[in-house]
């Protein structure tokens, strides 16, 4: 689809963060390590994962998948983000702003259902251990996971057309560091009702809708936690679940805030969007390494093998 009638404007700048350059500066330094070491966090959890044949399992293929979705999530914004804070113009273009807003949304997407994929793969081995194996069987898991990518391009395929039909007057200014959706409706001169309402029924089927699955999941999980006698096996059932639950409440809890919120480009407003879209996909490889003996276990391995090839 072609973008209509933008002649007035070419592009956007965005002005999301300070612009003193020395505090540039040191958030270029800041950002620019976040994102290097996303990059080898993620990149290693997809090395072990992949070599590591003790990790062939389904709720490892979910984490490899988002492992995956975080480098692709960080890059979206980053290196945009890091090419601004070094420029003094600070112009996206609308092609540009609209590629970027289009993979926020399919990559965000994805990683909301993957997260109800994996909640379900939680209830599935705590609630059903003797059955887990039929219930999260190979193809189920591909489903799940192929699934969740379909979603989330489904969702982003559905919003972003809509806004490149809109016309952008002599507004350019988006206060923020990125071309979220919510953001570039104030700068249209065009209707945008129609827009608004697919942007709200699609983020409550798709965002509400995989939040309700998680939550069931887990009062399910903690119910069956709560009936087993041993505080030993509580202790160990609870342990498979808490890395995932903290994933969940980073990325979901920055980003209903974010979502929730009227769009006004306030500091707040940029904290969580940098928190789901920038400090999540940092932590997520953290969590799931730190909290996880199967995976550090497999770092050591893989690390021992990488020592004898160099030898």
């Amino acid at each position: 689809m072609a973008l209509r009638n933008h002649s007035t404007i070419t592009d956007f700048i965005l002005l999301g963060l300070p612009a003193d350059p020395n505090v540039q500066v040191l958030l270029f330094v800041l950002f620019l390590g976040i994102y290097l070491l996303t990059l080898m966090g993620n990149l290693t959890m997809l090395l072990v994962i992949r070599t590591d044949s003790h990790l062939h399992t389904p709720m490892y293929f979910f984490l490899s998948h988002l492992s995956f979705l975080d480098l692709c999530f960080s890059s979206v914004t980053v290196p945009k983000l890091l090419e601004n804070l070094l420029s003094k113009t600070k112009i996206i273009s609308i092609v540009g702003c609209l590629i970027q807003a289009f993979f926020l949304f399919d990559f965000g997407g994805t990683e909301v259902c993957l997260l109800s994929a994996m909640a379900y793969d939680r209830y599935a081995a705590i609630c059903h251990p003797l059955l887990y194996g039929q219930v999260i069987n190979n193809q189920r898991y591909m489903q799940l996971v192929w699934g969740s990518w379909s979603l989330g391009f489904l969702d982003a395929l559905i919003n972003i057309p809509l806004i490149m039909n809109l016309d952008f007057c002599e507004a350019k200014t988006i206060h923020h560091y990125s071309c979220e959706l919510p953001s570039l409706f104030p700068l249209s001169c065009s209707d945008v009702s129609t827009n608004l309402t697919v942007l709200v029924c699609s983020t409550l089927l798709h965002g509400f809708g995989t939040f309700f699955l998680i939550f069931f999941s887990y009062v399910r999980i903690v119910s069956t936690i709560l009936s087993i006698s041993s505080s030993l096996g509580r202790n160990k059932a609870f342990s498979t679940c808490f890395s995932h639950l903290t994933a969940v409440s980073f990325f979901y809890g920055s980003a209903f805030l974010r979502h929730l919120m009227p769009t006004s480009g306030s500091r707040l407003e940029l904290i969580f969007s940098i928190q789901y879209g920038v400090v999540t996909p940092l932590v997520n490889p953290l969590i799931y390494s730190l909290k996880n003996k199967e995976v550090k276990a497999a770092l050591r391995r893989t690390l021992g093998k990488c020592l004898q090839w160099h030898r």
